[in-house]
C-alpha cells in the first residue's frame, strides 16, 4: 500500500509530516486529511491564518496528490443535518 504525507502550508510556510501513514488509495487520503483538518480547527480555534491553510497531501515521490483547503472542511460537514427537526 502507498504511503502519503500530510503537509501543512500556512501563508509561505510548510509543516512537513516527516513519517508520513500507509494507507489504500487517496480516497482514504483525503478522508483522513479532512478529519485531521477538523481535529486541529477544534483544538486550536478559527484563526484567520489556520482557516487560509493546506492540507498538501504527497506521495512517496513527493508528488502532491490532493491538496485540502481548511475551509473545505468546514464546509463539507457530513455529519450535520441538512435541515433542523
Amino acid at each position: 500500500m502507498p504511503r502519503y504525507f500530510f503537509n501543512t502550508r500556512i501563508g509561505d510556510e510548510l509543516i512537513s509530516d516527516p513519517d508520513g501513514e500507509i494507507l489504500r488509495d487517496p480516497d482514504r487520503a483525503w478522508e483522513m486529511a479532512r478529519a485531521m483538518i477538523r481535529e486541529l480547527l477544534k483544538t486550536e480555534g478559527t484563526d484567520g491564518a489556520l482557516l487560509n491553510a493546506v492540507i498538501e497531501v504527497t506521495d512517496d515521490e513527493g508528488e502532491i496528490v490532493l491538496e485540502f483547503p481548511f475551509t473545505e472542511a468546514i464546509l463539507d460537514r457530513p455529519d450535520r443535518s441538512m435541515t433542523r427537526h
